[in-house]
Parts: C-alpha cells; sequence; structure tokens
C-alpha cells in the first residue's frame, strides 16, 4: 500500500469497560452458566465467544495440552447447543489459522454447496423469484453442509487431539443442559411459527408447544448422540453414514404438520451429494495496512476481499488525525464504494473467473478512494469499477438494481493458544435457525445457505458471478480477520451479522488500529453498516452521538438496523508486547459475550 502510516500498536490502559454479567441462572438443581466478562488477560491461549459455555469448553482443552485448532474445534461444537439458530453440524463456515511455527496464515473453505441437481433458476417459479420466506424454509434452500469435514481438517492439519476429545464437552454439554437466556428465548419467539410447522423442530426447541422460560435448561440429547457417532465413525457418519443418510430424507422430504399450511419445498440433496463434498484449501486474502498485514478470507466469501479494498482506500487518510465526523463519512463511504464492487465480481472461484489480485490491488483502490469528497455523499447504488481496467478519472456512476438479501445470524470464534497459533473462525446456518428443519433424532437444524445466492441477477443487463450451479458455493459475506505485526500476531477479530459482517469488522479495525481505542472498546463502539443503498443501517447509540447529525447534514440517511437493532456481535483476541492475551467480546450485545484465557494475569 502507498501513502499510509506505520503504527505500531499497544495497549496502555486496558479498557474499563469489560464488566462481568451474570447470564440467567438456571432454577434450582439445573446448570449453573460461567459468567460472562467482556475482556479477560493473561497467560497459556485466550478464548472468546457469544457464549460463556462454549468459551470454556476451549479453555477446558487449551489447559489439556490442545492447540488453537483444538480449543476452536470444541467452542464450535459447544455453540452448536447454546447457539443452535446460528451454527452447528447442519451448516458451514471459514476457517482462519496462523502457525506459530511456519508463520503462515492459512485458511478453509468449509462453505455449504449446492447440490448437483441446482441450476440458475433454481428458485425461480414462471418467470418471477418464489418468495423469499419460502426458500428459506424449505428443502431447496439446504446446502450440503461443510462444518464437520471443516473441523476434522483443521484437526488433521494443526491440532493435537482426535475429534472425540474435543466434542466431549459439547456432548456432555447437550447431555446435561445449559441454562435458557433472554437472547435464546427471543430468538426461539421469533421462530415461533415456522418451528412449530415441523413437529421434530416443535419437540427440540418448544417442548409442549410452548417457549423456554428464562433460566430453564435446555438439553439435547439427540444431538449429544450425533457428536457420540461422530467422535466414534468420523465425519463419515455423515458424508457417507446413517447421519447423512437422515439429512437427504429431511432435506428431499421434509416432515411437515399438514395443520400448519405452510409451503415447504422438498430439495434435491442426495448421498452422492454428501460423499463429493469437500473443502477448499486456499491462499487467504493480504493487504498491508498501517504497517500491519491484514489476512482475511479469500472468495467463495467476499469478506476479505471487501474489508482489503476498504482498508486500501482508507489508508490515503490518516484517520488517526481526522475528527470524529470525517472518519465515519470515509468509513462509511469506503463500505458503500466496497459493496458496489463486491457485488460485481465475487461469487465462487470455481465457477467465476473472480479477480481477487485486483480487488485487493492499490491501483484500483485509488481510482475508487478518489471518489469520495468530505462535504458530500456518493448517490446510490454507486456502480461497480473495474478491477482489471481501474478508471484513470474519477466520476461516479449510478447504477440500477438492489442489494442481495443475506442472513443477519451466524456465530463467530476467536482462539489463541499457549505456543501462538491464532484461529478465526465464522460459522452459520444463515438465517436465525437456519431453515427451521430439524433432522428427525439427529437435534440439529439444516442451514439454508442457498437462499445466499442470487435468485436472479441483482443488476439488469450486467453478470452475476452469485446465481446458483450444480456443486456451487454462495458468497457469503464471513470476514474472520488476522492481523500480523512484524510477522507475529497481533489480533484477530470477527462477527456475525450477515452482510454487515463486512462493515463490524472494518470498523473494529480502524476503530482499534486508527483510533486508539482498545480492542473491548473498538468492539463495543456503536455500529452502522452502509452497504451501497440509500439508507445505512445504524445502532440507536450510533444515532445518538453528536456526528450522526454532522453525517446527515452532508447527505447521510440512517434507518434501524440489525436484529433487534443490533449490528454484529464482535469477538477477537490480541497479543500483548509482553506476551499476555487479550481476549475481547461484546459488552452489551446479545447479551454480552464470554472473554478467558487460561492463566488471568493483569
Amino acid at each position: 500500500m502507498v501513502l499510509g502510516r506505520q503504527v505500531r500498536l499497544t495497549v496502555g490502559v486496558l479498557a474499563t469497560c469489560a464488566l462481568v454479567a451474570p447470564v440467567a441462572q438456571a432454577a434450582p438443581g439445573g446448570p449453573q452458566a460461567p459468567p460472562k466478562q467482556a475482556e479477560a488477560v493473561g497467560y497459556g491461549g485466550a478464548v472468546s465467544s457469544v457464549d460463556p459455555e462454549a468459551t470454556r469448553a476451549g479453555i477446558e482443552v487449551l489447559r489439556r495440552g490442545g492447540t488453537a485448532a483444538d480449543a476452536a474445534v470444541a467452542v464450535a461444537a459447544a455453540l452448536g447447543v447454546t447457539e443452535p439458530y446460528s451454527a452447528g453440524v447442519g451448516g458451514g463456515g471459514y476457517f482462519v489459522h496462523y502457525d506459530a511455527q511456519s508463520g503462515a496464515v492459512s485458511t478453509i473453505d468449509g462453505r455449504e454447496t449446492a447440490p448437483a441437481s441446482a441450476r440458475e433458476d433454481m428458485f425461480v417459479e414462471g418467470d418471477k423469484p418464489i418468495p423469499f420466506d419460502e426458500a428459506v424454509t424449505s428443502g431447496l434452500g439446504v446446502g450440503v453442509p461443510g462444518t464437520p469435514l471443516t473441523w476434522q481438517e483443521a484437526l488433521d492439519r494443526w491440532g493435537r487431539k482426535d475429534l472425540g476429545e474435543v466434542l466431549r464437552p459439547a456432548e456432555r454439554l447437550a447431555r446435561r443442559g445449559f441454562a435458557v437466556d433472554e437472547t435464546f428465548r427471543a430468538q426461539t419467539e421469533s421462530n415461533q411459527a415456522r418451528f412449530s410447522a415441523f413437529p421434530a423442530t416443535r419437540d427440540l426447541f418448544l417442548p409442549g408447544g410452548k417457549l423456554p422460560e428464562v433460566g430453564s435448561t435446555m438439553r439435547n440429547p439427540d444431538l449429544a448422540d450425533t457428536y457420540s457417532a461422530l467422535a466414534k465413525d468420523g465425519v463419515d457418519a455423515l458424508y457417507g453414514g446413517e447421519i447423512g443418510a437422515d439429512v437427504v430424507r429431511t432435506v428431499r422430504a421434509p416432515q411437515v404438520d399438514p395443520a400448519a399450511g405452510r409451503v415447504v419445498r422438498p430439495g434435491g440433496m442426495t448421498d452422492e451429494d454428501l460423499r463429493r463434498y469437500r473443502t477448499v484449501e486456499q491462499a487467504p486474502s493480504h493487504v498491508e495496512y498501517r504497517g500491519l498485514d491484514v489476512y482475511g478470507m479469500a472468495p467463495s466469501s467476499s469478506g476479505g476481499t471487501t474489508v482489503g479494498e476498504a482498508l486500501n482506500m482508507l489508508e490515503r487518510t490518516d484517520l488517526s488525525g481526522v475528527d470524529k465526523t470525517e472518519y465515519l463519512h470515509r468509513f462509511l463511504e469506503s463500505s458503500k464504494i466496497g459493496f458496489a464492487d463486491r457485488n460485481r465480481w465475487v461469487g465462487d472461484p470455481a465457477f467465476n473467473d473472480v479477480p481477487t489480485k485486483e480487488l485487493l490491488s492499490q491501483e484500483f483502490a485509488d481510482s475508487r478512494e478518489c471518489l469520495i469528497t468530505p462535504d458530500a455523499v456518493l448517490p446510490t447504488p454507486v456502480a461497480p469499477g473495474d478491477p482489471r481496467a481501474p478508471e484513470q478519472g474519477c466520476q461516479a456512476r449510478p447504477a440500477g438494481g438492489a442489494e442481495p438479501y443475506e442472513g443477519p445470524n451466524t456465530t463467530h470464534l476467536t482462539v489463541a493458544d499457549a505456543s501462538g497459533d491464532v484461529v478465526s473462525y465464522t460459522l452459520t446456518i444463515e438465517q436465525t435457525g437456519g431453515s427451521g428443519i430439524v433432522v428427525p433424532g439427529r437435534g440439529f437444524l439444516l442451514n439454508n445457505e442457498l437462499t445466499d445466492f442470487s435468485f436472479t441477477p441483482s443488476r439488469p443487463g450486467q453478470p452475476d458471478p452469485n446465481l446458483p450451479g450444480p456443486g456451487k458455493r454462495p458468497r457469503s459475506s464471513m470476514s474472520p480477520t488476522i492481523v500480523l505485526q512484524d510477522g507475529k500476531p497481533l489480533l484477530a477479530v470477527g462477527s456475525p451479522g450477515g452482510a454487515t459482517i463486512i462493515t463490524t469488522v472494518l470498523q473494529v479495525l480502524t476503530g482499534r488500529v486508527d483510533r486508539g481505542m482498545s480492542l473491548v472498546d473498538a468492539i463495543a463502539e456503536p455500529r452502522a453498516s452502509q452497504r451501497n443503498s440509500a439508507q445505512t443501517d445504524a445502532e440507536a447509540a450510533f444515532t445518538a452521538q453528536p456526528e450522526a447529525e454532522k453525517l446527515r447534514a452532508i447527505g447521510h440517511q440512517f434507518k434501524d438496523g440489525g436484529e433487534r437493532g443490533e449490528i454484529g456481535a464482535a469477538t477477537g483476541v490480541e497479543r500483548l508486547p509482553d506476551g499476555r492475551w487479550v481476549a475481547a467480546a461484546e459488552p452489551e450485545r446479545r447479551g454480552g459475550g464470554a472473554a478467558a484465557v487460561v492463566v488471568p494475569g493483569r
């Protein structure tokens, strides 16, 4: 990168907002959840997730000599118990890993794939897209799961433990149960109507036909048995065994209560689709920013390229020297431009010629950054640029079309171990509650990931790299990120939130690197998300800032954004100069996150 200010990050006074906030406790005799805390500092490794039970599972594995990869799988499996509406065996995700011994950053693309039966018009009936909610709650929207194979691949490459050992804490948790909190109950309530349509889903999440009470115990013995089967038989139990057969049967013929009156289309997944599924090993995305190396997930995710392009644009401004209004203005405008280019160019590289290198080039960023002016906003939607032939002039062009939809739920975890390995891992089943369909007897929800495809071209008359196809991975916004300083890990971050993931990660990174915030304060900062649309999604706390009125004065428009008015739920870890780790999570969003270290020590 050029014109950038080199920085060396240090931490003086650690954040003061890292308060311990106990979650709802179970009824007497029930499981007692560990307390949540937004920040932990110490040695021996660190874990941050949205859930204290999952974080505790990761710390347990680290204390038993596990690597960051071992612990990450343990955390992810536990999140499948306590965050079943966000992730699990029935979904997929992206795994970014730093290896301290080699200094290499590597990635695993465990994104779900479309079955061999998929076609470009699979979501079109009678020349019109089918209603989106009907595509979500269907077998048609279910992609071939990638999560179990991602776990096995990570353990094979960077782990010391076998799959059975790292799944053990999650299996125990599923049998013992966990205390239902307000977030879990609210997410269940928002899904109550469609969950009620599927007997297996209703029996698991709406026992007796009622919402679970806060403080009650939620157990999932079927999921415990699924983990036990994976431990005994390996991931072949899904990709060629009885679990997989149950998945295929459910996708092709969802069991629906006739009284629900719901249209639930079957999907075309087969046993052969499961047998053919493979994760993809590929080079991470990479940009240099302020002298730091920022690594992320290359396509099929759009996270690494869009965050990277925006950072390249922002580096031309000293964001530490400008006032907060100009910082936020440039953050929003660079996001807007990045999404214009993302929507045009990013798809599954196995099916499209995705110009990843060019999207991350400084030359292209310079040709786009010059569109940003300090006293006005770009009219939306901004037309995409051509990264292979960056324009020499600087004139914004309007474009037609609409922003593609991407579900808001997902989960993210970050882990570091005593040797310095780091994992940033985002995993998902897409919508909150995925497809809404639990595999009978297996205890996990199926994803609706194929609805991340464009149903029809997003820009009329313009190629769309994200149309469905057989074996194709839908584009994602997941942005697991690892930042190195002088070749050593400095920090790792990520977030859930659908398309808002990209803007959340960008805001956290610039808050930490440019604005001098601690990591936990950068995560807690009020958020806004601009994705090449006329209005910017914004949290109430963002629009309550005095800078929001100044932004409106130059043309920014805001609307309430995010699920329950929240945008994202980030987690991160950071290495301090003295070797200690900082684990950081949300102080408040989703009821607060859970950060922990192996050996506390301030």
